[in-house]
């Protein structure tokens, strides 16, 4: 069963991967935006929360949340899955997947950096040195990246956007942190990623007339696709995973995404790999890994 746990656990990462190339295709092929995109990605996705949220609710031993928990809750669901995925879906329309990916797998290292500032939980030697692996993996990949893309006008302006994704995700993380085990995993993460989907169909509403809208095929599609196979699959197949084989075992294999994503990015979308992004790849994903194995916690918390 362990051997089974791996796999899914491997899998889901890798679907979790596509999320970055799906965006880009869709980007290329319909020519929309990030707010209708990201709201097609919720939509979708709803069904499936809403049954989770149903049957949750009425499991017995569920423990009543309090409004101080909702409030959070909520808080924490926009920052996580409303204002961060916006800031995500912006920065991907200029900048390629590879670095996204690389750029969005700094949230590990934020969390730790939080926790320190609010909580003043402090670093250990193991720690400090995941983070210089990190961001000299990071500034490794970015430098190479910068030298291909000369041309591109908004390409910090994208950077930025995915670097503030990483940032507001951390928030969600460490806030999850605090909230799962008093709430639930399950019902925690269903009902954060229900505030964020109102706060994002708040969004469309107010700044996308609604009698203005085409429901293509193709934009169907990739919306299914990102919601589907990006979204609710791989996240039932991590916690499965995180059950079977433990969340320290599941954050060390879902490291693969960085890799996932440049490969996929190769040989779907013709992104260039390079020597300084293999090199800032493996100092990125050795420095997550080494934050990861220090971590204790047997918490579900949904990846990115």
């Amino acid at each position: 069963m362990k051997l089974a746990g791996f796999g899914i656990a491997l899998l889901g990462a890798i679907l979790f991967s596509t999320k970055a190339i799906f965006v880009k295709l869709a980007f290329h092929a319909t020519h929309t935006d990030a707010i209708t995109l990201l709201s097609l990605r919720m939509l979708f996705s709803l069904p499936f929360y809403l049954i989770i949220a149903f049957v949750s609710s009425r499991k017995e031993g569920s423990v009543n949340i309090t409004p101080k928990q909702w409030f959070y809750i909520g808080l924490l669901g926009l920052f996580g899955y409303y204002i961060s995925s916006l800031f995500d879906f912006i920065g991907l329309q200029y900048i390629t997947a590879g670095l996204e990916r690389l750029i969005l797998f700094l949230y590990p290292t934020f969390s730790v950096l939080l926790n320190n500032i609010i909580f003043k939980i402090k670093l250990n030697r193991t720690q400090i040195i995941a983070l210089l692996l990190t961001y000299i993996g990071i500034g490794l990949a970015y430098f190479g990246e910068f030298k291909l893309d000369t041309n591109n006008p908004n390409f910090f302006f994208g950077s930025l956007m995915i670097f503030l994704c990483s940032i507001t995700y951390s928030f969600y993380l460490v806030g999850t942190g605090r909230l799962v085990n008093k709430v639930g995993s399950a019902r925690y993460t269903t009902y954060a990623m229900l505030f964020a989907t109102l706060g994002i169909f708040t969004h469309f509403a107010i700044t996308k007339p609604l009698t203005n809208f085409v429901f293509t095929p193709m934009l169907i599609g990739y919306g299914s696709a990102l919601a589907i196979i990006a979204t609710v699959i791989p996240s039932f197949m991590i916690s499965y995973a995180m059950k079977k084989v433990g969340s320290n075992n599941v954050s060390i294999i879902t490291s693969i995404g960085p890799v996932s994503t440049i490969i996929q990015a190769h040989f779907i979308l013709g992104e260039k790999i390079f020597l300084e992004q293999i090199l800032g790849t493996i100092l990125v994903v050795i420095g997550v890994l080494l934050i990861g194995w220090k971590s204790n916690s047997e918490e579900t918390i949904p990846n990115k």
